[in-house]
């Protein structure tokens, strides 16, 4: 069985009764938040990565060469907000909320979810908690209501197809996430370019001091940022680095067609364990899980 990382986490590490998965029929409409996607023309790109920090057994290399058609692609990710409007008009229930609970990062319960919720062995940061939904992202009695800006969180990979069949849009392949994160700039390490803080910049929502221990917040943020923080890349793109990781259509591993691939990175994500949120790397997961750090955003055909 593959180790979770501290990043992702599957529903398949918990063993819970719950009555399956029945998904709404979705109508797919004219095109919704359409203001907020950037045409990028296409074109070729240098796909992957050999550098030395990077994951060889997540395939992130060889660098190869790889064409991209155009493609309409959200400036930022899929928000509280949106979603909101999305379940407000279809009733959507999330893969979540089927099962009766979700993944959440330590930091964030009380000390009685603590001792009652059930704690992951293999990554004791991760507890699965019961009612833990996009809505109430800590389980009952949190609330989106200050983060309606923030990138919904929660969503599994059928929920995340679910929003873009609404939306007349679609889930990137990865080839169109890299394209996109990359801005332009050729092999560079993260969007802006090689060197994680430029003049002690913060550019992204990772983790700073001691996983999972202790986080100093230099960046501004313990859990999720708004879905527009930090500069844009050069394509005007937000937080293509960190703050929540992003499903993508493709299969992580085509022999092996069990998980779906995760671009970006996510707040927890840190160099002494989990460096995920360069251009490149790439994580996983099973279609029906979802954590309090797995967002998304559309693109569509251009």
């Amino acid at each position: 069985m593959e180790t979770s990382s501290c990043c992702s986490v599957r529903r398949s590490d918990i063993s819970r009764n719950h009555n399956g998965i029945a998904l709404s029929d979705i109508q797919t409409g004219n095109v919704r938040y359409q203001d907020k996607m950037v045409h990028l023309p296409g074109g070729d790109l240098l796909m992957g990565t050999e550098d030395k920090e990077g994951f060889p057994s997540d395939r992130e290399g060889p660098i190869r060469n790889v064409n991209v058609e155009p493609f309409y692609i959200d400036s930022h990710a899929v928000s509280n907000r949106e979603f909101k409007s999305f379940v407000d008009e279809t009733n959507y229930q999330t893969v979540a909320e089927k099962f009766g609970w979700s993944f959440v990062f330590y930091e964030f319960l009380t000390l009685e979810q603590l001792n009652e919720e059930q704690q992951l062995q293999d990554v004791p940061w991760w507890y699965a908690v019961k009612d833990a939904f996009w809505y109430q992202p800590e389980g009952k009695g949190s609330t989106i209501e200050r983060r309606l800006d923030h990138p919904v969180v929660h969503v599994s990979w059928y929920d995340a197809t679910a929003f873009c069949d609404w939306a007349g849009k679609r889930l990137p392949t990865e080839r169109e996430w890299e394209f996109a994160a990359r801005g332009g700039l050729e092999q560079k390490k993260y969007p802006w370019g090689d060197e994680l803080t430029p003049d002690g910049k913060h550019f992204c929502n990772i983790w700073q001091g001691k996983f999972p221990q202790y986080n100093s917040k230099e960046d501004g943020y313990l859990g999720t940022a708004p879905a527009k923080s930090f500069p844009p890349n050069n394509y005007g793109l937000y937080n293509m680095s960190g703050n929540v990781w992003e499903w993508c259509s493709d299969w992580f591993n085509q022999d092996n067609q069990t998980q779906k691939s995760m671009r970006g990175g996510s707040y927890l994500c840190h160099q002494s364990y989990c460096n995920r949120y360069r251009v490149a790397a790439r994580s996983s997961n099973t279609m029906d899980s979802s954590a309090g750090n797995i967002g998304f955003r559309c693109v569509r055909d251009g």
